[in-house]
């Protein structure tokens, strides 16, 4: 049975999500279809990789991942196929599949070509669906692709080491539902460079001089309880994907607010690290 995963960023007002959907069990009512995520920020490559590369792994080899964002075909954006870790993903060649690869070599880069195909201006649907559905019914990449070149490569987002290795320089790459800043420093390069030494976070105004493993790491329990941390209190850690977070423990951006509005940062602010 194929497995087939959704990521876009169209929303659920309008009929796109629904018509993709309708189309692969057009082609094979037995296709299990996942939906990752179609709350992506518009066009946003970085928030769509992220989201991405952090849950295609929790499913089986051999799983196909259609990926709706910025998916018009134009010469500086072809549509792709690429298998990465045993799994497809068909999108575009907009700096998403280079985000997903940057530690993990991909099998197969290749141009989707598809003959006698009417594109418009829906190309997950057009495109992305016959594609997906050839894969799932076993056929091979062959015959709807052609060999490609390379992926298109975003560096804006990679941290700056400064200062001879005593600063790293990021930024925010996604902001989650309870208001979480995810930054792009991951804990080896944090690590690297850190040797033992004491640090500083700085975000805006607010100074954080420690990092913590899970989010109740703030807590010290052997305290009294109105003597701790907790709720409503500023913590870093690193997240289950490794990258620095900025939390406020047990958060609520329909109440008492997050990470992000608390401290006013939004996607691309600057998160500085300085080693001590």
């Amino acid at each position: 049975m194929a497995i087939i995963t959704l990521t876009t960023d169209f929303g659920y007002k309008d009929h796109f999500v629904a018509a993709i959907k309708g189309a692969i069990l057009k082609e094979d009512s037995n296709t299990v279809i996942v939906d990752i995520s179609h709350d992506i920020a518009p066009f946003n490559i970085q928030e769509c990789a992220y989201i991405l590369k952090n849950a295609y792994s929790h499913f089986p080899p051999g799983t196909i991942h259609i990926i709706g964002i910025d998916a018009e075909k134009s010469p500086e954006n072809e549509h792709i196929l690429v298998k990465v870790d045993g799994h497809y993903f068909i999108g575009s060649n907009n700096g998403v599949m280079s985000l997903i690869t940057n530690e993990i070599r991909p099998e197969k880069i290749a141009r989707i070509d598809i003959p006698n195909l009417d594109e418009n201006s829906f190309p997950e649907l057009e495109v992305f669906v016959k594609a997906a559905c050839h894969l799932a019914r076993g056929g091979t990449a062959e015959i709807v692709s052609k060999p490609f070149k390379e992926l298109r490569q975003i560096k804006e987002f990679e941290p700056r080491v400064l200062d001879g290795g005593n600063t790293i320089v990021g930024n925010v790459i996604y902001i989650d539902n309870y208001g979480n800043v995810v930054t792009n420093i991951q804990k080896p390069v944090f690590e690297a460079y850190r040797k033992g030494r004491k640090f500083e976070i700085i975000a805006r105004r607010v100074k954080i001089n420690a990092i913590y493993n899970s989010y109740n790491g703030i807590i010290n329990f052997q305290l009294e309880k109105n003597q701790r941390k907790g709720p409503g209190d500023l913590l870093a850690l690193f997240n289950s994907a490794g990258f620095i977070e900025l939390a406020i423990y047990k958060s609520d951006l329909n109440s008492v607010g997050g990470a992000s509005t608390l401290v006013g940062l939004s996607y691309r602010d600057t998160i500085t690290i300085n080693f001590i």
